[in-house]
Parts: structure tokens; C-alpha cells; sequence
């Protein structure tokens, strides 16, 4: 439905457009408000912020049709003016078209022509609104997708590659924020939010500072993936930075919690790929395996503040970071326990 503005100090319009537009009324296609003058059609838009179309006279008591147009230019530019008025000399119309009128139409009112130009104002509005919303999706787009991903995505070797799926060699962490799920039992959902994100903004960062990338956010945990040359290395590099940023933050005064994260490791092969359902139309470039499992269970088996690896990467490592053996945990779908080692710094 569109809501339309009667402008006009003229009491009988009011009358000959409800009669002229009926069809359209009943079918609820339009919805007409009306207002005597420029004042008294501010306060209507100020009402009624879903108005998309004016019809205004010139000449009316308080403030005329120009000034109007003057007013809705500079505050409210998407809606869109019609001046209907008998003033249609050059010097009207062009003021009028200078101040941003989308068409000038003259007394008496020829109303097939009136409701020819409203047809195509409303298809103005519409490709307008539709403009806006693809630029408002782009820019929510890129606040989820890294800026050289929506440039490949534009590129000619997008459709072949992305449904590539190949076996890589790399690290998995997962992060997770001890404790935090007691949190939303007591507060907002706004609170929830905003400290949550506030959080994972820390732990993305550090992520990223070592050539990183951001694989998922599951609930109050991230699932990171490292590749190329020292992935083990930068991995753990970044999770010690998280660990002691993370630390070093003042407990939230209005929720009293202060953050500790449990984090686990695992180097190795990976599937990388698109993971999902294709009737659904839902697919997660992802990576999947033994590897994944193995880096989510150690987590799951890290306390408050440990980083958490097995013996294949300790072997690793254990010339260039300081760790200390915890012991072995039995793990799901393993025969053997696993020998697991906290990384200290």
C-alpha cells in the first residue's frame, strides 16, 4: 500500500480525490492523508514516517508549496513531490523542479493525468527504496565477508572454484568464553550481545594479526583455521595473545564477570570445502575431519585460562614455547588416551 499527502488549503479536494481514487482506496492500494498547509504537513510526516508520496499546491496560508519543497529537500529527501497547483507559469515550475518537485502538474486537476503521474511516482519510490536496500545488504555483507571475498566473489573463477573441496594441511583452534552461558539467565539480551561481541572483537583481532581466519562463531566460542608456512606457530601465538588480552579486562560492573577462555588445538589434514544442505540452500565453506573433532574435544577438555594441545604438537613446538604435561584424557572415537600439555607462554 502506498500513503500519499494531500497538500492544498482547498477543502472541496479533499472530496474529489477521495472520489477519484476510490477503487484504489478500497483495494488498499492507497491511503490518502491530507493537510491545509506546509505546517500542518510536517507534523503529518513526522506522524507517519511511512508517507512516500506529496501532492502540494503553491499557494496556501503559513507556509506555500515551495517552501514545503525547501523543507522536505533538505530532511526528507526519499519522499517524493508533485506540485499540483493553477500557478503553472515557467518561473513556478522551475522553481518548483529546483527544489527538488518530482513533476508539476496544473488547475483544474486533469485526474487521468494525475493518476498516470502517481503511478510512475510510486515506480520511482520503488526502484529508489530497492537501491537503497541492495546498498544497505552490501553493507551488511561486508561486515560478515572479508572485502576479497565479495571481490572473488564478482570474479569470472567464482563458479568453477566454489565447489572446490581439497584436502589441506593446517591448524583449528577453538576459543571458548568460560562461564558465559550463566550470563544470559541474568541479563538482557542487549547486554548479552554487546559484551559478547565486545569479546570476540578482541579474539578477531588477535586472529588476524597472525594471518588467521575466522571460520565460525558457535554460541560464546570461535573456531578459527590457520594455513600456509608456521600455522601451528601463529595459532598458538594467537591464543596466548587472546588468553592474556582477555585477562587483562576490568570485570563488567553491571554483570560482574570477568571473561576466561578455554582453548584447544590441532594441526593437521583437513577437508575444505562447502558443507550443507543444497535444497535448503544453505552451504558453509568449512573445513571438517579428525583434525576439527580433535581441536573442539580439546577444548572441551581445557580448564579456565589453559591452551590445550596433544603430543603430535608438542613435538612440535616444545623447543619455542613453554609448556607443562597435564596427563591423558580418553577421547570420543579414540582407542588410545590422548597425552595433553597446557601451553604456558
Amino acid at each position: 500500500m502506498t500513503k500519499i499527502l494531500v497538500v492544498d488549503d482547498e477543502p472541496d479536494l479533499e472530496v474529489l480525490v477521495k472520489q477519484k481514487f476510490r477503487k484504489k482506496i478500497r483495494a488498499n492500494e492507497y491511503q490518502f492523508a491530507f493537510a491545509g498547509n506546509g505546517v500542518q504537513a510536517l507534523e503529518v510526516l513526522r506522524d507517519d514516517p511511512e508517507i512516500d508520496i506529496v501532492l502540494s499546491d503553491i499557494n496556501m496560508p503559513e507556509m506555500d508549496g515551495l517552501a514545503l519543497l525547501a523543507e522536505l529537500r533538505e530532511n526528507q529527501p526519499l519522499i517524493k513531490t508533485v506540485i499540483v497547483s493553477a500557478y503553472g507559469d515557467m518561473q513556478n515550475i522551475r522553481t518548483a523542479m529546483n527544489r527538488g518537485a518530482f513533476d508539476f502538474i496544473t488547475k483544474p486537476i486533469d485526474f487521468n493525468d494525475l493518476s498516470i503521474t502517481v503511478e510512475k511516482t510510486i515506480e520511482y519510490v520503488a526502484q529508489v527504496k530497492n537501491t537503497l536496500q541492495a546498498i544497505k545488504e552490501n553493507d551488511i555483507l561486508k561486515m560478515y565477508v572479508d572485502e576479497s571475498v565479495i571481490n572473488f566473489m564478482s570474479s569470472p573463477q567464482y563458479e568453477s572454484s566454489v565447489l572446490l573441496n581439497e584436502a589441506i594441511e593446517g591448524t583449528v583452534i577453538f576459543v571458548d568464553i568460560v562461564g558465559f552461558t550463566r550470563i544470559s539467565e541474568s541479563a538482557t539480551p542487549d547486554q548479552v550481545v554487546q559484551l559478547i561481541n565486545t569479546y570476540f572483537d578482541i579474539m578477531v583481532t588477535k586472529i588476524m594479526e597472525h594471518d588467521g581466519y575466522i571460520d565460525k562463531f558457535i554460541g560464546d566460542a570461535v573456531m578459527a583455521v590457520y594455513r600456509g608456512d608456521f600455522h601451528l606457530d601463529r595459532a598458538l601465538d594467537s591464543a596466548i595473545e587472546i588468553r592474556r588480552s582477555l585477562s587483562e579486562l576490568e570485570e563488567s560492573e553491571t554483570l560482574h564477570f570477568k571473561p576466561q577462555v578455554s582453548i584447544g588445538i590441532r594441526s593437521g589434514e583437513m577437508i575444505s570445502g562447502n558443507i550443507g544442505s543444497a535444497s535448503l540452500k544453505r552451504l558453509d565453506y568449512t573445513v571438517i575431519g579428525d583434525t576439527v573433532n580433535t581441536a573442539a574435544r580439546l577444548q572441551g577438555a581445557a580448564g579456565e585460562n589453559q591452551i590445550i594441545i596433544g603430543k603430535q604438537d608438542y613435538e612440535q613446538i616444545k623447543s619455542s614455547f613453554e609448556c607443562e604435561e597435564l596427563g591423558t584424557i580418553k577421547m570420543k572415537n579414540k582407542t588410545e588416551p590422548m597425552l595433553i600439555y597446557n601451553v604456558v607462554a
